[in-house]
């Protein structure tokens, strides 16, 4: 019961890495407040986490306008949060040249954007209280990058640069953030992801097939966060690459080259 009483707040719970997140810090004690578009499977996440005081908010992770307003209401209802999950977006499949720019443009705005916009508008709150902690899931690919993920690199890289800066400037406030680097995970991402139209692949990846079930990186996840880690990579073998690319860059720009990725 690690979050007992602990306030939770997870955007992209009505799936995947999020829908297994809700259940784990369920389990350890938190009272949650699940967030996605889809308001139909967030109940049936709320239920299945048995606690009859989980909070429904939907949003639009890419409607940057209309989240200071979301905040505005969840704390009105709430009165304080505690941890804000970074966890809504979407991942694609298509290589550079054949990518249309409306597809750029969609990574950055639900991945970096929207996670920016949601992460500034509580900001204020954890400030005033003198407490707070982003869980932040990034990828793998914020570390380093492998073909047909272009965009979807460029917008997890972009938020190792923003938390990075927002925990060493509000360290005094004790406002954490535990960047969190996922690799290969037995969701539905690759299904999901954004060809080079804009249309979803629709098909599972070999690899995304045979990764980490979800409910073992959300025990992981909520481990590392209350242990204070700042950032931590999760996964199989492909987590190598992290250290790889540390070390002896151009070896990995090789292997890279001629891995094969969907």
């Amino acid at each position: 019961m690690k979050y007992k009483n602990k306030t939770v707040w997870i955007t992209g719970a009505s799936s995947g890495i999020g829908e297994a997140m809700a259940y784990e810090f369920s389990k350890q004690g938190a009272k949650l407040i699940l967030s996605s578009r889809k308001e139909a499977a967030l109940r049936r996440v709320a239920d299945r986490c048995g606690s009859s005081g989980t909070i429904i908010q939907t949003l639009d992770i890419a409607d940057h306008a209309s989240l200071p307003g979301t905040v505005e209401k969840v704390l009105h209802q709430v009165g304080k949060v505690d941890v804000l999950i970074n966890n809504a977006g979407i991942s694609q499949r298509s290589l550079v040249k054949d990518t249309v720019f409306e597809v750029d443009k969609k990574m950055i705005d639900v991945n970096l954007l929207g996670t920016i916009a949601l992460s500034k508008a509580i900001l204020p709150h954890f400030l005033e209280n003198r407490s707070g902690h982003y869980i932040v899931i990034s990828s793998l690919m914020g570390k380093f990058a492998a073909p047909m993920r272009s965009s979807y690199a460029a917008a997890k890289h972009g938020l190792h640069g923003f938390f990075d800066t927002l925990r060493a400037e509000c360290f005094r406030e004790n406002v954490k953030v535990t960047m969190v680097c996922p690799g290969f995970i037995r969701t539905d991402i690759s299904k999901n992801a954004l060809t080079a139209d804009g249309s979803a692949q629709g098909t599972m990846d070999d690899a995304t097939g045979k990764g980490m079930p979800p409910g073992t990186l959300a025990k992981k996840i909520a481990d590392a966060a209350y242990r204070g880690k700042e950032e931590v990579a999760f996964g199989g073998q492909e987590v190598l690459a992290v250290y790889v690319k540390r070390f002896f860059p151009k070896l990995l720009n090789r292997i890279v080259r001629k891995a094969k990725v969907t």
